[in-house]
């Protein structure tokens, strides 16, 4: 399994121009993806700063998500919006919540090399302390 909860402040005045963006990935994301547990996007607090928390049930469930031709399309748009992004790995507390362990797999033998860029680069990041916390 894999959850994100990504933080994501956008330029000022582009607040409408990523929200749109926000709405076709999340119609594409739950139209097209397989694995999909959890996608959303929320406004936080200060002005500009968004959430986004993703949940698939695999890592490479994740990576086709990131690897998607409606997400790619969206990359270039949305480089142009967001100032900075900071993506948080997060585990689920048994018992309060209903999503599974976050936990990496391998790539699979036939990943083509923009899969395999993202396997590095969004490696899942397994706090240790987690682990005595299951």
């Amino acid at each position: 399994m894999a959850t994100i909860l990504a933080h994501i402040q956008v330029e000022t005045g582009r607040e409408d121009d990523f929200e749109a963006i926000a709405r076709a990935l999340f119609a594409e994301t739950h139209a097209k993806d397989a694995g999909v547990l959890h996608y959303e996007y929320w406004r936080g607090a200060e002005p500009g700063l968004y959430y986004c928390l993703l949940a698939f049930d695999h890592f490479r469930a994740f990576l086709a998500h990131q690897t998607s031709a409606h997400h790619e399309a969206a990359s270039s748009r949305l480089g142009e919006v967001i100032r900075d992004i900071r993506l948080e790995w997060l585990d689920p507390v048994s018992g309060a919540s209903r999503l599974p362990m976050t936990e990496m797999q391998s790539l699979p033998d036939n990943a083509d090399e923009l899969t395999r860029r993202y396997h590095k680069v969004f490696a899942a990041k397994i706090q240790n302390w987690w682990r005595s916390r299951r």
